[in-house]
């Protein structure tokens, strides 16, 4: 089974960068998209031979994810059943194994949403690891955080920044030792230079001077059906770009 997920930061402006094209190309089994920014009900593109399930923002052109997916799923459940974070499009959910299509919510510049985002990651963990109680989970999403030095161009310069802070990065090792799998750091676990996001600024994609904000994550019970996971890092129409998992899994 072939997994895409794309933080598309606009869909609608995706759309006009060429998306459909890219969505075709791929041909995924399923195509995970997180910051669509679409108001609710709107869905801007009907693709032939795929389901499709659209989670929405309370606010206005914010946040937002979609799962497209060849396979009708057996239950669709949007949100984590809290009040608090659900209001914000934030997840996505897809059984027999179970699917997440998940946007983490960033700290903010000056780390203003930090405490929230701590918060959030806290009932994030709570979440997956009663769901992986029942059965496998793959998660997939802009997750908003850089792990490790190797995950960012520049860590010196960036250690105080939103997505390498030590808590929110201390939270992301919580959610590995819950069980999970980096599916591309477990087939590249001394690869510099990849990276899935990059700032407008500064010419920093031409660069690369980028960070590794977006993962596919595994229950490790299922590290061994990796196949593939890659940065598809020539696909522009977003500061994020796409990555990929393939794994030997079965509806």
């Amino acid at each position: 089974m072939k997994f895409i997920s794309w933080s598309v930061n606009g869909l609608k402006s995706a759309i006009n960068h060429g998306f459909v094209e890219d969505f075709k190309r791929q041909d995924a089994d399923f195509f995970c998209l997180q910051r669509t920014r679409l108001d609710k009900g709107e869905e801007p593109i009907q693709i032939p031979n795929y389901y499709q399930y659209w989670n929405y923002a309370e606010k206005k052109g914010y946040s937002g994810t979609a799962i497209f997916t060849k396979y009708k799923p057996e239950n669709v459940i949007y949100g984590m059943n809290n009040s608090i974070f659900d209001k914000e499009g934030r997840l996505l959910e897809y059984p027999n194994f179970y699917l997440i299509d998940v946007y983490v919510p960033v700290s903010g510049e000056k780390l203003q949403h930090l405490d929230y985002r701590l918060d959030w990651d806290r009932a994030f963990l709570d979440y997956v690891t009663n769901l992986q109680n029942s059965k496998p989970v793959i998660i997939g999403g802009d997750i908003s955080v850089a792990y490790q030095p190797i995950d960012l161009a520049e860590p010196t310069e960036d250690h105080h920044k939103a997505g390498f802070t030590k808590q929110e990065r201390a939270d992301f090792g919580k959610l590995l030792n819950a069980g999970l799998t980096d599916t591309f750091r477990y087939l590249h676990p001394n690869l510099h230079g990849a990276y899935t996001w990059w700032s407008y600024r500064y010419d920093a994609r031409e660069r690369n001077v980028g960070w590794r904000l977006d993962y596919f994550l595994v229950s490790d019970v299922w590290k061994e059906r990796i196949e593939e996971a890659k940065i598809l890092s020539d696909v522009k129409g977003s500061s994020h770009c796409p990555i990929e998992l393939v794994a030997n899994v079965e509806i």
